[in-house]
């Protein structure tokens, strides 16, 4: 080869670098590779164990950059989890090799017995352990220990976190149910998309004036209710429709929970605020009351004034489904039948009616709920993996569609349909993915925030299934009496003392 003169050799050099400039720096990072100009990012509100369940998943992606972390408390280990040190091990598995022993001050304190009959783990929760797992988790990708990425703001007040992170794209709302609302139409009103947790308001008020802003501010929300949008839903809503079990004119839900304290009194003594925690921005809305360990963490579910018990928990899962399949509308009437009633926890144990009016072709449909451990009737002639939905157990929950030519029983997200009498032409797949094996709503909301198709299951797609199962709410609080409900103009037609239900008071300071 010929000798390249030193001139031709610098100015051929500066002309590769040159185009090396002009490449996508995506390019150079390899297929995998998002630039930060790319990646959405996010502040985690809430952070008991769906809030860190959840921020773990979305640091997982690499389209997402979590920027900030948001509760009322700065950190504890007294978080509810469903295996011995199970979110330590999760975040652990999420650092990667080397951090094998991080957060060992983390460790559950052990068990407590939240009911007589159920026992769980204790573990970490709060602004201080989640920051501190996003900072290892950026610090761990660059190479470098724990401590040395420093990109995570941590807040006790989201309105501050909103106020301050101009630049944020987006929240995850993972706070107790009673703060739902209030949280996501302030994000929203700052041009901020939304995921939520269920259920996705605490009164059928809000989740009008979710629904509503959401629509007017133009901005992705979506519930983490994967129900509308997996295999089950589809298959079951495909052998419906081709009159596998003829007219469906009924269908029965059953759950196990609650597995938390209902059914009880007020605390009569308060107890000390723990330290780190705002007890007053924990109330937000709700009506003020001392402290007690009974209201919190994960207890408030059973309360009437911070969440919405076993329905409200459970309720949207299966009923987003039911809606989709059989294209429901809200109910026109509700009542309720419970073990015994108390003023501010909802009961042990109900049975919920709700009548759907027709829709099109499809005629009424009577939807019956039930949890505490009641259930309906059992079919006869059930294979035995079927018979053992009906039987009392944790998991045995489940969902029967009855039609006027036959049944179809499922697991309560509609996982293994099998209809009666047994035919070859509907039969479900050997394998078919449970409704909670793929995060299927947090996949549509970050492809709707970058500018994709809506998330099926949007705060406006959502408004109707909350309606109905906060509907039934209002029905366990009130047993024994009719419901007439006017969905048109959001009232309780015959009774004003229960229509006051419909959109509670809150505190001035907190009011949307």
């Amino acid at each position: 080869m010929d000798p390249i003169p030193r001139r031709r050799f610098l100015t051929g050099t500066a002309q590769i670098a040159t185009s090396f400039i002009i490449v996508p720096r995506h390019v150079l990072g390899g297929a995998n590779y998002v630039p930060p100009s790319d990646k959405i990012t996010i502040a985690s509100i809430g952070l008991g164990r769906q809030g860190q369940a959840v921020t773990m998943d979305l640091l997982a992606r690499g389209n997402v950059q979590i920027v900030a972390v948001c509760d009322c408390n700065r950190g504890s280990k007294n978080y509810v989890e469903y295996d011995t040190n199970a979110l330590l091990k999760a975040a652990r598995q999420l650092l990667g090799p080397g951090y094998e022993n991080w957060g060992e001050d983390l460790s559950s304190p052990g068990q407590v017995n939240l009911t007589h009959d159920f026992s769980t783990s204790l573990g970490m929760g709060g602004r201080e352990p989640a920051r501190r797992l996003v900072e290892a988790y950026y610090g761990a990708r660059k190479g470098s220990r724990s401590g040395s990425y420093a990109g995570c703001k941590a807040y006790n007040d989201f309105r501050e976190l909103l106020e301050k992170e101009r630049d944020l794209d987006a929240v995850y709302v993972a706070t107790p149910d009673h703060w739902h609302a209030p949280i996501s139409i302030a994000a929203m009103r700052k041009h901020k998309h939304v995921l939520c947790q269920k259920p996705m308001t605490h009164s059928i008020a809000d989740a009008r004036r979710v629904a509503r802003i959401a629509g007017e501010m133009k901005v992705a929300t979506s519930v983490t209710i994967n129900n509308p949008s997996t295999d089950a839903t589809r298959l079951i809503a495909q052998w419906i429709h081709d009159g596998a079990i003829g007219r469906v004119r009924e269908v029965h839900n059953w759950s196990s929970r609650p597995f938390w304290p209902q059914g009880v009194e007020r605390p009569k003594d308060p107890d000390p605020i723990p330290e780190g925690l705002d007890w007053n921005m924990w109330l937000g809305p709700a009506p003020e009351r001392p402290f007690n360990q009974g209201y919190l963490p994960f207890v408030w579910r059973g309360w009437y004034d911070f969440g919405d018990g076993s329905f409200g928990d459970m309720g949207c899962y299966s009923f987003a489904g039911v809606f989709k399949i059989l294209d429901l509308t809200p109910p026109t009437s509700v009542e309720a039948s419970s073990s015994e009633t108390y003023s501010e926890t909802f009961p042990k144990a109900s049975i919920v009616h709700l009548n759907f009016p027709p829709n099109g072709n499809r005629p009424a449909v009577a939807m019956h709920w039930y949890d505490g451990g009641l259930r309906p009737p059992r079919p006869s002639g059930l294979r035995p993996e079927d018979e053992r939905l009906f039987t009392p157990g944790e998991d045995n929950e489940g969902i029967l569609y009855v039609g006027d030519k036959g049944l179809l029983i499922a697991g309560f997200n509609g996982e293994h349909p099998r209809v009666y009498p047994e035919s070859p032409k509907y039969g479900a797949p050997q394998v078919q993915p449970d409704a909670g094996e793929r995060e299927l709503a947090i996949d549509q909301w970050l492809a709707a925030c970058k500018g994709g198709p809506a998330a099926v299951a949007n705060f406006e797609s959502q408004r109707p299934v909350t309606e109905a199962f906060l509907l039934g709410c209002i029905g366990q609080r009130f047993p024994g009496e009719f419901i007439e409900w006017d969905t048109t103009n959001m009232r309780i037609t015959n009774s004003e003392r229960l229509n006051a239900y419909v959109d509670p008071p809150c505190r001035d300071t907190y009011r949307i």
